[in-house]
């Protein structure tokens, strides 16, 4: 087993655990993942500058940067390239695609970013970070993970998706079924005891499939209906 893929696996980090911290150079100079407590962050990875698929991934990132900022989240890019490398896409991205990339893209050289957030996968590539997205929630605590092979692009639908159904979950203390989009009937716990679960069989105002399973609208979504 490689020196690599040991640290990767020894601090592979878990949903619900608090993110590493780390302090790194960037494109915005210096910055902490402390820095930024209080917002919701997206740390993604990608395994090179100047290549295809990552290419149209910070175009998509860029386009949509203000959909980001309206639910309060802060993307910030990692690979193992230099700043000056980073510097050189970014401009290079604004001259041919005209988008510019607002969000810090950190120059992880020392890999010590990419190993802590286990975004190296020896079987992948020893040196290149695979297509890792960490959703991290305003007290830098990671609630979700996602990972993809270094040639599949990522669908920023899906990761703003992931944002909004988190929030919505702390919010209102709900849960969202499979494909939920904002605006949408939520799930709600399932009852824990059988007074519970009679009382809720009785609700008329729930969508229910049996007594476990049962949405309902949110009411600031049925407001916005109105």
């Amino acid at each position: 087993m490689s020196d690599t893929q040991t640290v990767t696996q020894r601090t592979l980090p878990r949903i619900n655990e608090p993110a590493p911290e780390f302090e790194a150079k960037s494109t915005h100079g210096v910055i902490r993942l402390s820095d930024f407590k209080g917002k919701w962050v997206m740390l993604f990875s990608h395994p090179a500058d100047f290549t295809p698929v990552c290419s149209t991934e910070f175009i998509q990132f860029a386009r949509r940067y203000p959909e980001f900022q309206a639910l309060n989240i802060q993307p910030i890019g990692v690979s193992v390239d230099s700043v000056f490398a980073h510097i050189a896409w970014m401009r290079n991205l604004e001259e041919n695609a005209g988008v510019k990339v607002a969000f810090p893209v950190i120059a992880d050289l020392d890999m010590k970013v990419s190993q802590a957030f286990g975004m190296l996968h020896p079987g992948a590539s020893d040196t290149a970070p695979v297509r890792a997205v960490f959703f991290i929630d305003p007290k830098q605590v990671i609630r979700a993970i996602l990972y993809y092979p270094q040639s599949t692009g990522r669908s920023v639908d899906e990761i703003l998706r992931v944002f909004e159904a988190l929030q919505t979950t702390d919010k209102h203390g709900v849960s969202t079924p499979a494909d939920w989009k904002k605006g949408q009937n939520v799930v709600l716990p399932p009852p824990q005891t059988q007074a519970d679960a009679e009382k809720r069989a009785s609700d008329k105002n729930l969508k229910q499939l049996d007594w476990y399973l049962a949405e309902k609208q949110l009411e600031e979504a049925a407001t916005a209906k109105k």
